[in-house]
């Protein structure tokens, strides 16, 4: 296994919530990225990030390992949920705030 590979790997492992993303949470540089960020900051659970622009190993090498195309990519619990419109829907139904609050607990 290659090392950025091993790297994702460790990533996904070691944050209950993170997010692959473009740009910061304080200052994303694309709009899926921006929306995705503004949905978990609502539902009040930290999360931590890897801003892929700066990483272009990790963002050429995640969507192999992840299976999933597009950024924003968003992991809970060493899961993939999915992208910006899965995040936002699940937000919306209410379906994400258990996933984040169980990955959250776990951490504690």
């Amino acid at each position: 296994m290659n090392t950025t590979e091993q790297k994702i790997r460790d990533q996904i492992a070691n944050n209950p919530i993170l997010l692959y993303m473009k740009g910061t949470p304080e200052s994303p540089e694309c709009g899926f990225s921006g929306s995705t960020v503004a949905a978990l900051k609502k539902t009040g659970y930290p999360f931590n990030y890897v801003n892929v622009l700066a990483s272009p190993f990790i963002r050429e090498r995640l969507p192999s390992v992840s299976n999933w195309p597009t950024f924003p990519q968003l992991f809970v619990s060493g899961e993939l949920v999915g992208g910006c419109d899965i995040v936002l829907e699940m937000v919306e139904d209410g379906s994400l705030q258990p996933m984040l609050s169980q990955a959250s607990s776990a951490e504690a």
